[in-house]
């Protein structure tokens, strides 16, 4: 039985004003040296992920947001301070020990989709499962089971030229979830999508969520950030603000909406 703590568990547990961190960043400095010249990507970061929360970091181009993003998420490391993922201190861990925390934890969706372009969804999605060693069998059938889990089940021979933006995002997503993560790190995951399917992206996100996974969704978008439940916003690399989100948005209902205003413009023609 899965254990993983629902949206509302992780609500309840912030108005009892608990957290159990799923991913810790403390004091993290992050420094570039491009050709004699530092920049200061992150400033002194300090910030705890919650078990089973969604949250948005958000911020301008050049903010730190990304760069935060690449090393809770094991892709980069810091200058200095401490990077903490489910009581594991990341510090002295070996490259094949970070590929191999990165591969089981964590699930990555990206601006850029990254599928490869000529090999069928199903395909793509087997990736991350070909790196665990997984037999065949069982790689062909969990990727069937997360294609389904984003609606694409019948899209499994299909190339990336064959699905719109929204669907190539699905199965990134779909990929993202094949090894059964318990964080999902969304950078910018709307960014090449046009309105609609972008709420769909993030209605997706948002059902991952209730069903109890972990999900950080980086974006410069205010109203893509209020999806989440909290919201951590970065300027200069530094975090400016770190609250809850009041006025949440649910994107199902925005589908609904949408609907709506679709059929009543169709309407009236």
């Amino acid at each position: 039985m899965d254990e993983r703590p629902t949206a509302a568990d992780a609500m309840d547990s912030d108005a009892a004003g608990t957290c159990r961190p799923v991913l810790q960043v403390v004091d993290v400095t992050k420094t570039y040296f491009l050709e004699e010249v530092e920049v200061h990507a992150l400033c002194g970061v300090s910030l705890d992920i919650c078990e089973g929360e969604m949250l948005s970091i958000m911020g301008p181009s050049g903010s730190g947001k990304s760069t935060l993003m690449h090393i809770v998420g094991l892709l980069d490391h810091p200058t200095s301070g401490r990077v903490v993922v489910e009581g594991q201190d990341i510090s002295g861990m070996t490259p094949n020990e970070l590929a191999a925390m990165r591969n089981l934890r964590i699930g990555f969706v990206f601006q850029s989709f990254n599928l490869l372009a000529r090999t069928g969804a199903q395909a793509n999605v087997e990736l991350p499962l070909i790196y665990s060693g997984v037999s065949m069998g069982e790689r062909a059938r969990r990727a069937r089971e997360a294609l389904e889990r984003v609606e694409l089940g019948d899209r499994l021979k299909h190339t990336s030229s064959q699905l719109s933006g929204g669907q190539q995002q699905r199965v990134a997503i779909a990929r993202a979830l094949v090894t059964n993560p318990s964080i999902v790190l969304a950078d910018e995951p709307t960014g090449n999508l046009d309105s609609r399917s972008g709420i769909e992206v993030m209605a997706l996100l948002q059902e991952l969520n209730a069903a109890g996974i972990t999900v950080v969704v980086v974006t410069h978008d205010a109203n893509v950030a209020r999806h989440g439940q909290r919201i951590v916003e970065l300027r200069d690399g530094q975090v400016v603000r770190d609250e809850a989100v009041i006025d949440r948005v649910d994107a199902r209902s925005e589908l609904v909406q949408l609907a709506m205003n679709t059929a009543h413009t169709d309407g009236v023609r």
